[in-house]
């Protein structure tokens, strides 16, 4: 069914999509949509979150830096991708409906277990002092990228993973890190 959905946005766009186009690409009947999701908002929300968490895996390069340039260029790429531009769309229905904002309160709460998962891998190699916070290199690296992508529709260089990931080091290793 999501990855039905998901066909179905980048067919028709998120504006013109319709549960019935979902449940004709899925070969299920519409009413089986509404029982399971409710909305066509909550259904394109899980759809594009699911997408995303597919697409976005957690590195394991043996460094962080690796790690954190992997995570961005999985990131930039998607974000360019015409998925992230769903994703970017899509992300603005979560505003006010529980629904939808629980959707994305598990997609973030994957993406900050994401940082827990890179920054224990490298505390444990001895690249990061014990009690380093790994909640600012998501808000660093994929803030940076969400800005860019979603909200001022900047390019996204090739080496800007790289860029993001030296200044995340940077901030993981600065003042308060020690």
């Amino acid at each position: 069914m999501l990855d039905a959905t998901v066909d179905a946005l980048v067919a028709h766009g998120i504006d013109q999509v319709s549960i019935a186009d979902i449940a004709a690409k899925a070969g299920v009947h519409e009413t089986s949509i509404y029982r399971r999701w409710g909305t066509r908002e909550t259904l394109i929300t899980d759809a594009l979150f699911a997408r995303t968490q597919h697409d976005l895996p957690i590195p394991d390069t043996g460094s962080l830096r690796g790690d954190l340039i992997a995570a961005a260029r999985s990131l930039a790429e998607l974000l360019s991708s015409p998925i992230g531009a769903l994703f970017a769309r899509a992300s603005a229905l979560t505003v006010d409906d529980p629904e939808l904002a629980a959707t994305r309160d598990r997609y973030w709460a994957s993406r900050f277990a994401f940082a827990d998962t890179v920054v224990r891998r490298a505390v444990e190699r001895g690249e990061l002092p014990p009690g380093v916070q790994p909640r600012p290199a998501t808000d660093m690296l994929a803030g940076a990228l969400h800005m860019r992508a979603m909200l001022t529709h900047e390019p996204l260089e090739p080496d800007l993973p790289e860029r993001l990931a030296d200044a995340v080091l940077f901030g993981l290793h600065g003042p308060a890190a020690r």
